[in-house]
């Protein structure tokens, strides 16, 4: 059996309280999450000690034990990317095959100085949204695309990735510019890639579907919504990730997410009005 180690910030969230069953289903009890650090404990919820004592994982006082102790490593904190570098900091010098849940970092200098540590350590790593393995989505031909209008919930800091995700694998890691052009209830963004290439993402409420509609070049339309169990997909792909050491996701592709969203954010400030991207 080859043993996983949590590091998170805090270890009573859905991700932490899911990945550990879903890894197990997956795998046949091939691979297990043993042990578990957290930074602090939640406020108003489970201790890490209570939470590793309900899901049978063993609570390690350091990073460097889980490192130590562990195969392969997943670096949680999915609604805090302000504590990645901070927490993947001996994960991505291990060697050991490390995923870094969403989002992947606060900021593209952020990103870019993560994935130079893992390089210069030879630690194979990657970090996605789940969406990006929908299988309505990964079915869908990247040539020809001229325009795509996404839809989804949440708010633009923490759940703009599932939509931002799919568009950058679809479109291509070299946006041009951003322009914030929705309301502080219904936050949306204009991603332009230049030669009248364009998407648009929107946030439309806590019931609206992940959708994307996509016109391309030759005039043609296609709309399609992720109905597929894409949790079940992306740990197929990141048990396949640790057993292989092989990432299914580009560097440029991530950086690009987050320059995204970074971009988009300060857009916000300064609606109708195009923020250049960095290259």
């Amino acid at each position: 059996m080859k043993k996983i180690g949590f590091i998170d910030l805090h270890l009573d969230q859905f991700h932490a309280n899911k990945y550990p069953g879903w890894i197990d289903q997956a795998t046949g009890s091939a691979m297990k999450v043993v042990y578990a650090y957290g930074k602090r404990d939640k406020e108003n919820g489970l201790t890490n000690a209570a939470w590793c004592k309900e899901n049978e994982i063993e609570l390690l006082p350091a990073i460097e034990d889980v490192v130590e102790r562990s195969d392969y490593l997943i670096v949680l904190s999915p609604d805090n990317p302000e504590f990645h570098e901070e927490l993947s900091r001996l994960p991505l010098q291990s060697g050991k095959p490390t995923y870094i849940d969403k989002t992947f970092a606060p900021d593209r200098e952020t990103a870019i100085r993560m994935f130079d540590l893992a390089t210069a350590h030879g630690t194979p790593m990657y970090s996605t949204s789940a969406l990006r393995f929908a299988s309505e989505y990964t079915e869908l031909d990247r040539s020809g695309i001229q325009t795509i209008s996404s839809w989804g919930p949440g708010g633009f800091a923490n759940y703009s990735i599932h939509q931002i995700e799919p568009v950058v694998r679809l479109m291509g890691a070299d946006p041009k510019r951003v322009m914030f052009v929705g309301t502080p209830d219904s936050p949306a963004l204009l991603i332009d890639y230049g030669n009248g290439r364009q998407a648009a993402v929107n946030h439309l409420g806590e019931n609206c579907p992940f959708t994307l509609g996509i016109k391309n070049e030759d005039g043609s339309f296609k709309q399609v919504t992720a109905h597929s169990n894409f949790f079940a997909l992306f740990i197929e792909n990141l048990v396949n990730f640790f057993e292989t050491g092989k990432p299914a996701v580009d560097p440029a592709e991530t950086i690009a997410v987050i320059t995204i969203i970074e971009y988009g954010l300060k857009a916000a400030a300064t609606p109708y009005a195009w923020v250049e991207l960095p290259n």
